[in-house]
């Protein structure tokens, strides 16, 4: 059975919601409900590649705590630049 891109922006949503590190769901899963229905083919494969990392490994890039692999440094870049904005709210 071949899965239907709606079906795929579903379950990656999804994946990015229930991470397990609770950080994590809110940047991975935010990002996902903000941009993903409008990414490109390429920007939704990085996300699916970005989703397989560990938490604890996402976490220090996103935050800047360490420097992210050369293949994923783009999309962890967009992810740390697209959370900014809404990580002072409510502060």
């Amino acid at each position: 059975m071949v899965e239907t891109p709606e079906i795929r922006l579903k379950r990656l949503r999804m994946r990015a919601w229930h991470r397990g590190i609770k950080e994590m769901d809110l940047i991975l899963g935010g990002w996902a409900d903000r941009f993903m229905a409008d990414a490109d083919a390429a920007t939704v494969d990085a996300f699916e590649v970005v989703l397989a990392e560990a938490d604890h490994d996402l976490y220090q890039w996103v935050s800047g705590q360490a420097e992210a692999p050369a293949e994923l440094a783009p999309m962890i870049e967009r992810l740390a630049a697209d959370m900014k904005p809404t990580l002072g709210q409510g502060a």
